[in-house]
């Protein structure tokens, strides 16, 4: 019997429980560290763990709120929801994440405080790096389970799930934001200049930043909508085309109505002499083993059309 509780709903969002445990309690640590040491980069790191752990909360949400069936205001569901808070996060890192660690480092510069004891830096550090280093780990591993044998960036930009790269990206993020933290403090009492630890808070800032327009720009693909991998449309074309009552298939247009969700609206050149009636049996047929073939396929739209009266192909767009 397939265990629909919440085992199976954690081992389903085990990337996003794994990222959020690590972040909380991360968090917690360097806040601490912070506030005894007086570390401009580590009260940077504290924000970056409260702004991921905000985020990972935010993609569950979405994930919940995207499950909906479909009802009379949205006929095909609320999958897409899903692809509208991961812009929120991608907002969320650029406008708390990124803003805060650059304003707080050039406070620090500005005002540099008095150096402390690092040691308790350099523990949460050690500390934060091993949990981030585990969550980034999970993440890397179901990522790469998922992409194939396709290249990374590729399959981050033909991903249709947003929760899998936005915490491979923050993980990575945060990993880089431990090591220039890190090294801030290590700098700042090395060098006796207290004021490097504000431009490692600064640099932490432009990391999150870059990694925020990145995600940015994937979301607000997604919520837009995106056509399915070009491997589902020519297989639709395939099974179409190889049916002997159509001449011609003049376009397969799909978009992603959630993660795992696909619309596609067919174009065929029909053969004038089969009857309509004959016609409605022979699409019900093909519906279904359009669906055995791509058990995505939630909704089927094929519209007989001659193929001289059909509208032009839609220009591929690059990657």
């Amino acid at each position: 019997m397939p265990d629909t509780g919440l085992t199976a709903r954690i081992r389903e969002n085990i990337v996003l429980y794994g990222a959020l445990a690590a972040n909380l309690g991360i968090g917690v640590a360097k806040f601490i560290a912070a506030g005894i040491t007086g570390s401009s980069s580590m009260l940077t790191e504290g924000v970056h763990s409260v702004v991921d752990s905000g985020n990972q909360i935010l993609l569950l949400y979405g994930q919940k709120r995207a499950r909906r069936g479909p009802d009379a205001v949205h006929p095909f569901g609320y999958g897409r929801e899903l692809y509208f808070w991961a812009f929120v996060v991608a907002i969320l890192i650029f406008a708390l994440g990124a803003g805060i660690s650059i304003y707080e480092g050039w406070l620090h510069v500005q005002a540099p405080e008095e150096l402390r004891d690092p040691t308790v830096n350099y523990i949460v550090l050690a500390i934060a790096f091993a949990l981030e280093g585990a969550s980034w780990t999970i993440a890397v591993r179901e990522f790469a389970r998922a992409k194939g044998d396709g290249g990374w960036w590729q399959a981050i930009h033909e991903s249709k799930d947003p929760a899998g790269f936005i915490v491979l990206f923050e993980d990575s993020a945060a990993l880089a934001g431990l090591v220039i933290a890190g090294l801030g403090v290590w700098l700042s009492h090395r060098l006796g200049d207290p004021r490097i630890d504000g431009i490692a808070s600064i640099l932490i800032g432009l990391v999150l930043g870059l990694v925020a327009i990145l995600l940015a720009r994937e979301a607000k693909g997604l919520l837009i909508g995106e056509r399915a991998d070009p491997q589902v449309v020519e297989t639709i074309r395939t099974i179409v085309a190889d049916r002997p009552w159509i001449a011609h298939v003049n376009h397969v247009r799909t978009i992603h109505t959630a993660p795992d969700s696909i619309f596609a609206a067919i174009s065929a050149d029909f053969v004038d002499t089969v009857p309509m009636g004959e016609a409605e049996t022979l699409i019900e047929t093909l519906e279904d083993d359009l669906r055995r073939a791509v058990p995505m396929l939630s909704s089927i739209y094929i519209r007989p059309e001659k193929h001289e009266n059909a509208a032009p192909p839609v220009p591929q767009s690059p990657l």
